[in-house]
C-alpha cells in the first residue's frame, strides 16, 4: 500500500498538497498528532477522506519526550513493514520532525518537505532530487474546511451591468471629490437597513450638498437607487447593499479577476459566509481567494472609520482600530498562520493606524491607491511570504 505519514500542526497546506496531489497522492495518510492537534488532525481527516484516502491517527503520548515519540514512531514503522512508505516532514514540532527522520533513515522510508510558496516537493535522503513540482492546486472548501470551517455554498450574485462596473470605475478615481459625499451615502444606506426598509429620506443640508447630488445622480444612472425629492428609494436589498459599500466590493473582484492569471490565483469568492464547525459561528469575508497556497481576506470599507470616538474629555479609538484587529483576528482563526488580509478603505487612515496595520501584518489600501488595487495586489501577493 502506498502511505504517507503527515506530522499535523497548525497549518493544513503543508500536509494537504501533498496528500491530494496527482502524481503523490497515497492511498492511506496516517496523521502523527500531539493532544494539542487533535481539533487539526480531525479537520484533516474529514478532507482527506472526502477525497478517496484512507487515514490512520497515531496519537503521540508526550509530545516532550524525544525517546517516547522515536519509539512510538519505531512501533508504527513496523506495523508499516511492506508498505511503501514516504514521510513529510514539513509540519509537527521540531522534536516529532527529528525523530521521524531518524525513524525513516532506519525503516527505508522515503523523505520530502513541501514548499508551500513555490508549490513544489523537496525530496531527502536516498530520493533526494531536484524539486519536484506540485500538480494539486489548494481550493477554498478544502483549505477553510481543514481549519475547521465550511460553506454551504458560494454566493449566488447576479452578474453586475457595466453601468455599476462603469461606476466603481468612476468612483475609484475621484477619491478626493467625493470621500465626504461617499460616507454621507454609506450612513444613509445604513439606516434604511437597520429600519429594514428600501426608502430613506434626505435632511435639508444633505439635499443642498452639490458633490451629494451628483453621487446621488451616478448611483441613479447605474440603476441603483432612484430620487424622489427628499427621498431615496432602493428598488430592492441587492441594489441598497451595492449603494451601501458592496459597490467596492465589485471593484475589488473586478481587480483580483485582472490579475488572477499573473499570481496563479485558484479560487476566489466575494461575500463569502464561513461558518466555524465547532461553535457555529459565522463570519462574512468580503473578498477571498486562494494563491500560493496561502488564504488572502480583504475587508472592504466606505463607512468613515478614521476618525476618532468619543468625547474631548473621554476620547476613543476609531472605528478602523476595531476593524483591524478583527481582520487580523479572522486571517488567525479562519486560515491559520500563513493567511494574509488586507484592509480596503475608501477614506485614509491615520498614522496610528498604519502603524497599528503593520503591527498586524495587515496590508492596507486606501484613498487614490484604490485606482491601483491591481498593482498593489501582484506586490501584495508576490511579497506575502
Amino acid at each position: 500500500m502506498n502511505t504517507q505519514i503527515c506530522l499535523v500542526s497548525a497549518q493544513a497546506a503543508a500536509n494537504l498538497l501533498p496528500a491530494l496531489d496527482g502524481s503523490l497522492k497515497p492511498e492511506k495518510v496516517v496523521l502523527v498528532v500531539t493532544a494539542k492537534m487533535q481539533r487539526q488532525a480531525n479537520n484533516l481527516s474529514q478532507v482527506l477522506r472526502e477525497n478517496s484516502i484512507k487515514v490512520e491517527l497515531l496519537k503521540l503520548g508526550n509530545e516532550h519526550n524525544f525517546h517516547q515519540i522515536a519509539n512510538e514512531l519505531l512501533e508504527l514503522a513496523a506495523q508499516l513493514e511492506g508498505e511503501d512508505v514516504a514521510l513529510n516532514i514539513t509540519g509537527g514540532t521540531k522534536l516529532m520532525s527529528i525523530a521521524a527522520q531518524r525513524v525513516a533513515e532506519t525503516s527505508g522510508w522515503r523523505m520530502f518537505y513541501v514548499d508551500a510558496d513555490t508549490d513544489q516537493v523537496i525530496w531527502l535522503g536516498r530520493d533526494e532530487t531536484s524539486p519536484q513540482p506540485l500538480e494539486q492546486q489548494l481550493r477554498l472548501r478544502h483549505y477553510l474546511q481543514s481549519y475547521g470551517f465550511s460553506f454551504t455554498k458560494k454566493p449566488d450574485r447576479a452578474q453586475p451591468m457595466p453601468v455599476q462596473q462603469e461606476l466603481t470605475q468612476t468612483l475609484s478615481l475621484n477619491v478626493g471629490n467625493l470621500e465626504d459625499a461617499i460616507s454621507i451615502l454609506n450612513a444613509l444606506a445604513q439606516d434604511a437597513e437597520n429600519r429594514r426598509s428600501l426608502s430613506v429620506q434626505l435632511n435639508d443640508w444633505q439635499c443642498d450638498s452639490l458633490s451629494l447630488d451628483v453621487l446621488l445622480r451616478d448611483f441613479e444612472n447605474a440603476q441603483a437607487l432612484q430620487r424622489r425629492g427628499h427621498t431615496i428609494h432602493f428598488g430592492s436589498e441587492a441594489q441598497r447593499d451595492f449603494v451601501k459599500g458592496g459597490w467596492l466590493e465589485l471593484h475589488a473582484i473586478q481587480a483580483v479577476h485582472q490579475v488572477t492569471g499573473s499570481l496563479g490565483i485558484r479560487d476566489k469568492a466575494v461575500g463569502l459566509e464561513v461558518i466555524d464547525d465547532a461553535s457555529k459561528t459565522r463570519s462574512e469575508l468580503d473578498i477571498a481567494f486562494m494563491a500560493r497556497n496561502r488564504l488572502f481576506i480583504i475587508e472592504c470599507k466606505t463607512a468613515r472609520i478614521d476618525k476618532p470616538q468619543g468625547s474631548a474629555d473621554r476620547p476613543a479609538p476609531p472605528k478602523a482600530n476595531d476593524t483591524l484587529f478583527k481582520l487580523s483576528e479572522n486571517c488567525r482563526r479562519i486560515g491559520g498562520l500563513g493567511t494574509r488580509g488586507m484592509l480596503l478603505s475608501y477614506r485614509k487612515l491615520r498614522e496610528p493606524e498604519l502603524q497599528l496595520a503593520s503591527a498586524l501584518n495587515i496590508q492596507v489600501v486606501t484613498g487614490a491607491d484604490i485606482a491601483r488595487l491591481p498593482e498593489k495586489l501582484k506586490h501584495w501577493v508576490t511579497h506575502s511570504v
